[in-house]
Formats: C-alpha cells, structure tokens, sequence
C-alpha cells in the first residue's frame, strides 16, 4: 500500500509541476529513486504522464486566451502575446521538446494551446521532453552518467 501511495504522490507532484506553480518534481523522483523501493521503469512512466498531463492543463488555459485577453485583468500584454506566438509560429511543435526547461517551458505549452496545437501531437512532443529529462535525473542520481 505504501508503494502506491509513493507512485500515486509523485504523480501529483509531477501533475502540478507542470502547472505554473512552484514544484520541482525532481527532487520527489530523485528521493524515491534513491531510496530504492521503487520501480525505476515505474517512477519515470508515472512521472512523465503525470508531468505531461499537468501540461494538458495548460494547453487547455491557453485555449482559453481568445476568450479572456481583452479583459482588464488579463495578465499578459498583448504585444507579450504576439510576441510569444510568433516564436511559436517560427520554431513550431518542435519547440514543444523543450517545454521540460524551468524557464519558460510552462508557458510554451500555454503557447500551443492558444496556437491551437492538436492535443495528440501536443502531448507527444511534450511526453518525449518530459520523459528524456526523467531520463537524465534518473541518470545523474543512479549513476548511469558518468
């Protein structure tokens, strides 16, 4: 019982990681890695959906963007908003490798759904990132690298 609570727990951490909230979700797969309780195959499936999942929620709220920018709350400028589209319009679904990166990544996968990025591409390009970046920390705390 313990173990699936374990997995079921980093699936949410990964899950709001995603989000623009603060979470590393990092830190919880490289703990459970090195506590060796727990699947290595496992961890990094349940992270990576998890991870990919919670960026589903924000290709979701960027498909909301059409329907909110023009209101005064609306946090983003609309030259910001241009801005961002038409990096997105240059680099494409391709970019969506890198939506793993701390910085920016979370609002490129926000990008694609106001982009209207198809969800299936959007969450293929999304889950190879995520999980390749699994793949390393896993690499880096196992000792696999180096």
């Amino acid at each position: 019982m313990a173990q699936i609570a374990g997995y079921l727990s980093l699936f949410a951490v990964a899950f709001v990681a995603a989000t623009i909230l603060p979470v590393q979700s990092e830190a919880v797969l490289a703990g459970m890695l090195v506590s060796g309780s727990f699947s290595v195959l496992l961890l990094l499936g349940v992270a990576t959906v998890g991870n990919t999942l919670g960026a589903v929620v924000n290709w979701w709220m960027g498909g909301q963007v059409e329907r909110y920018k023009t209101s005064r709350w609306f946090p983003v400028k609309p030259e910001a908003l241009e801005s961002a589209q038409e990096r997105y319009r240059k680099w494409g679904r391709w970019s969506l490798f890198f939506s793993w990166v701390p910085f920016g990544g979370d609002a490129l996968t926000v990008i694609a759904g106001v982009m209207k990025e198809p969800l299936l591409p959007f969450m293929l390009f999304v889950g190879v990132g995520k999980l390749v970046r699994y793949v390393v920390v896993a690499g880096l705390v196992m000792g696999w690298m180096g």
